[in-house]
């Protein structure tokens, strides 16, 4: 998924001679062996960017440690000489979070990627920080167990790279987000202090906590090296449905009776009609052609309570108007469904060749009318704009196409529109990211969603864990 904020754009030329001392240099490779520091411009132009388009700054040059003694020697040595330090995990982060916008040092987690422990007796797993989210789970699944985050890039987003955005997902409204299971984590200070916040515990309250305080604070407070998470029972039994309503305002109503029905899906999801009509054309899925738009439901646990739920969804659907609704009957069915939602982003992707996601939240009851008000917002400022996201829990994705990433007319319009959209989601008393982070993309509204006081108390915690400003500039606490 992309996203992006034009108006912090930095475009930075890749550097032929890099701006590291030399003798800096001969450290980092004793530090992790020439093998794993890149200094070539093709290599370093691959670290310019992640996977949010348009932001773009070149490093000079990329590390990979093997550990945390190594992450602490690299950390001690660039504030020793005042070097930006950008920690890296897979680079598919959607706000500008590891786009090195000062060059300095990328501190790649690739090779820090072992599943160091399973322990079903405890129901927790340790892992290094480049382990993906899909193969900490697998490992989980190994034991009867799952890990419940669930991002969209789940197959190449790593557990570190998770930690350090809070990442959220598909399951985010009866399971929660990242921050929820995250027990313990060993964490390297820029000062080359190793630091263990929590641990194996699922009940600690000794001291502040810093286990959250780290989570979340994407790559700005320290460099992650081991993760301690919670798992839980692996579901005997999951479904999934599908609900067509005239319009988005029906669906809520929708999303509201489930709730009240007492029922917590693992998985509520909407796609407004310009979404259906992308993932139409695109997977050929069957998709109801006359519909304003859809709600993808989901449930998971005992099979008799998974049946019951899905009589009451159904049920309320049906009273909110729907005017179809489609269960799966098995495994197979319920992925093919779930593909109408993950293929969301590709299918949008194909009307142009520059896709901008950008992500917000707003209280549950205010859903259709953030989404009615998106519409009006891109009208104004014309430009494509379509809507998807998580209905259980008001997080929404505005998507914003345009023909090509030569149109600085369109991105300019774009970027208004976007600041339009966050605007208004803290007038509905909403925020302007749930999920996808701050990054340098929502840096400039972060102000107007958290106020000053709060912003300088950041900046002072930034200020405590990274005396010299080196990890992240241009990011949280800058």
């Amino acid at each position: 998924m992309d996203n992006v904020l034009p108006g912090v754009f930095a475009e930075l030329t890749v550097l032929s001679e890099t701006r590291i001392p030399r003798p800096v240099l001969t450290e980092l490779r004793a530090i992790a062996g020439s093998e794993n520091l890149r200094l070539a411009d093709g290599e370093l132009a691959v670290y310019a960017r992640d996977a949010t388009p348009l932001f773009r700054g070149t490093p000079d040059a990329v590390i990979a440690p093997a550990d945390a003694e190594q992450v602490a020697r690299i950390l001690r040595l660039a504030t020793d000489h005042g070097i930006p330090v950008i920690p890296r995990g897979a680079g598919s982060n959607l706000c500008a979070g590891t786009v090195p916008l000062t060059g300095g040092i990328v501190l790649s987690t690739a090779r820090m990627n072992s599943i160091l422990e399973v322990a079903p007796e405890e129901m927790l797993a340790r892992a290094e920080p480049g382990v993906s989210t899909m193969a900490l789970n697998d490992a989980a699944a190994a034991h009867g167990l799952f890990y419940p985050p669930d991002p969209g890039s789940r197959t190449v987003s790593t557990i570190g790279g998770n930690v350090a955005t809070c990442a959220g997902g598909l399951r985010g409204l009866k399971y929660g987000v990242t921050r929820n299971y995250v027990l313990g984590l060993t964490v390297v200070l820029p000062t080359g202090e190793i630091v263990r916040t929590g641990g194996r515990l699922w009940k600690d309250v000794a001291g502040y906590d810093l286990t959250r305080l780290i989570t979340g604070s994407e790559g700005t407070l320290g460099v992650i090296t081991e993760v301690t998470v919670a798992l839980l029972p692996d579901p005997s039994a999951s479904r999934t449905g599908l609900a067509y309503f005239d319009s988005l305002t029906q669906a809520g109503r929708a999303v509201s009776g489930i709730l009240a029905a007492g029922v917590i899906p693992s998985t509520l999801e909407f796609l407004d009609r310009s979404c259906m009509d992308a993932v139409e054309q695109y997977a050929h899925l069957g998709l109801h052609a006359n519909a304003g738009a859809l709600l993808l439901f989901g449930d998971d646990g005992d099979e008799a309570a998974v049946a019951r739920n899905f009589e009451r969804i159904t049920a309320v659907c049906e009273d909110s108007g729907a005017i179809g609704v489609q269960t799966a009957g098995d495994v197979t069915e319920s992925e093919a469904l779930l593909t109408a939602r993950r293929c969301t982003l590709p299918a949008l992707s194909r009307l142009g060749s520059l896709t901008i996601l950008e992500d917000a939240s707003v209280p549950r009851p205010r859903l259709a009318e953030m989404v009615a008000r998106i519409d009006a917002i891109a009208a104004r400022h014309e430009v494509t704009m379509a809507t998807f996201g998580h209905a259980g829990d008001g997080n929404l994705h505005p998507t914003c196409v345009l023909e090509s990433a030569e149109d600085t007319e369109g991105i300019a319009r774009a970027e208004r529109a976007f600041s339009e959209v966050f605007r208004t989601a803290i007038e509905l008393g909403g925020t302007i990211t749930g999920e996808h982070g701050v990054g340098a993309a929502k840096l400039p509204y972060l102000e107007q969603r958290l106020g000053k006081a709060q912003m300088d108390l950041i900046r002072r915690i930034k200020r405590t864990f990274d005396p010299a400003g080196i990890l992240n500039p241009g990011k949280l606490g800058s």
